[in-house]
């Protein structure tokens, strides 16, 4: 099971992995501020744009992981979608931070609309570049190992992101407060950033198809071919049903992401209203940024002698304890401030060995079924994130709104401590109940190893 990595397709993954976080950074910290400050949207529409959007990705995501799993082309499943997709995610995602000039129900309806274009857009980059992972390796810790650089290189462009994208939207609108047009051009610019490095991806990475690696070259103008192949999408359906340990995965994606988009998302309102002013946001998405790459860089050491279920399991459990810090701890003390949030950073790489636990799933489903959908499971992976950030971002609006929040004022005090127990308190109680299905987690370091033999052994015909 173990081989040499191949550090040049790791490397190559990595920057296509880091262009998802350049292009999506925006929607990820900034949109839900974007709609209330400046598009002036009521709660109660963002909302309702947020769940309208989940209710059709919940046909949209399986939809596309089937797609991808049915393609074939000289260039592997894969590629093709990584290239043709990034320039369609890019001027969706500046639509969506553009305000158009409409007022009352069409302005609800234009939002709703540029969100949904870029979350179908999303799906078709994430789903091809998750799933390409699993295609890089054939060994278990490989697969953690690429996952664990693409995450460095992930926190990396986060720490960038983290310290410029709050000047840059205050240069940009030539004000001391965000502005439209600050958004606006900002979300040109890391859109515009993030395309070549998804092309980087899809050049230079080399996809393992049936124990060989796929040394074609660039797809530059290679044709997405769609085949049928014997199995329906109701048998890779099921089969996604009866694999109990990606159930259990994904539902703790789906927990950890409500904990880890929740805070995130909301983490300004935090910082601006709470904490004290603009000015210490740029501090703490920095340092944020910078341990979570410590903590990405370390997991392989990590994840090699604990495993990775212990592993993961002590990440969250010290990720809930630093925001239980922080909900308790004086809010306008900046040096608990970051130095708690350092602590948060570092352990924020725990769910990057989710990404692992998929890989492994997929390998499980194979051995007790004989089915391998690697995109399909990715999408409903994906479906997970976006159902968590539906719920968190149409839930935590309308719960910010409830505590008293007022756009653009000063808060009051019962205002602040309402922010205060949205942003750190409920998290940390996600984060915790994200652990309890681990219980049930089987796929540890032996496992996966029997699993490996028996599937090479099947796979020779023996």
């Amino acid at each position: 099971m173990k081989e040499k990595l191949n550090k040049k397709s790791a490397l190559a993954y990595s920057v296509g992995y880091s262009g998802i976080n350049v292009c999506w950074y925006m929607i990820n910290n900034y949109l839900l501020l974007f709609y209330t400050d400046v598009v002036g949207l009521a709660a109660s529409a963002i909302s309702m744009i947020m769940l309208v959007a989940r209710i059709w990705d919940a046909v949209n995501d399986p939809m596309m992981g089937a797609i991808v799993d049915r393609t074939n082309t000289r260039w592997g499943k894969f590629k093709p979608y990584i290239v043709i997709a990034p320039p369609f995610l890019a001027i969706f995602n500046i639509l969506t931070f553009t305000v158009f000039p409409v007022t009352g129900g069409a302005k609800v309806i234009t939002c709703l609309i540029t969100y949904i274009l870029v979350g179908m857009a999303y799906t078709v980059v994430q789903v091809a570049v998750n799933g390409f992972v699993n295609r890089l390796s054939k060994d278990p810790q490989g697969k953690m190992d690429i996952i664990s650089m693409s995450q460095v290189g992930s926190s990396i462009i986060q720490t960038i992101l983290g310290a410029v994208a709050m000047p840059l939207i205050l240069y940009f609108g030539h004000s001391e407060v965000a502005t439209g047009k600050g958004f606006f051009w900002a979300t040109v610019l890391f859109s515009v950033v993030s395309i070549p490095m998804f092309w980087v991806c899809a050049i230079f990475c080399k996809e393992i198809k049936d124990g060989k690696e796929d040394a074609s070259p660039s797809p530059k103008t290679a044709n997405v071919t769609v085949v049928k192949e014997k199995k329906s999408f109701l048998t890779s359906a099921k089969a996604v049903a009866r694999n109990k340990m990606l159930l259990i995965a994904i539902f703790s994606v789906f927990v950890g992401a409500m904990s880890a988009i929740a805070r995130m998302s909301l983490l300004s309102y935090y910082l601006i209203y709470v904490a004290g002013a603009y000015t210490v946001i740029a501090p703490t998405f920095t340092i944020i940024s910078v341990m979570q790459m410590v903590g990405n860089a370390i997991l392989p050491i990590v994840t090699r002698k604990f495993g990775k279920i212990r592993s993961f399991v002590t990440c969250m459990s010290i990720n809930a304890a630093s925001l239980l810090v922080l909900f308790v701890a004086p809010a306008g003390n900046v040096p608990i401030l970051l130095t708690v949030s350092a602590i948060y950073g570092l352990t924020n790489a725990g769910p990057s060995i989710c990404y692992a636990f998929i890989c492994d799933s997929i390998e499980y489903g194979d051995y007790i079924s004989g089915v391998r959908d690697d995109a399909l499971a990715f999408s409903f992976m994906s479906l997970a994130v976006k159902v968590a950030q539906a719920i968190t971002g149409a839930g935590g609006i309308l719960l910010i709104s409830a505590v008293g929040y007022v756009a653009n004022q000063q808060q009051t005090p019962q205002a602040q401590t309402g922010i205060n127990v949205i942003v750190n308190l409920v998290p940390a109680i996600l984060g915790i109940i994200s652990l309890i299905p681990m219980k049930w987690y089987t796929l540890n370091e032996e496992k996966m190893r029997e699993i490996g033999e028996e599937l090479k052994l099947r796979r020779s015909g023996n």
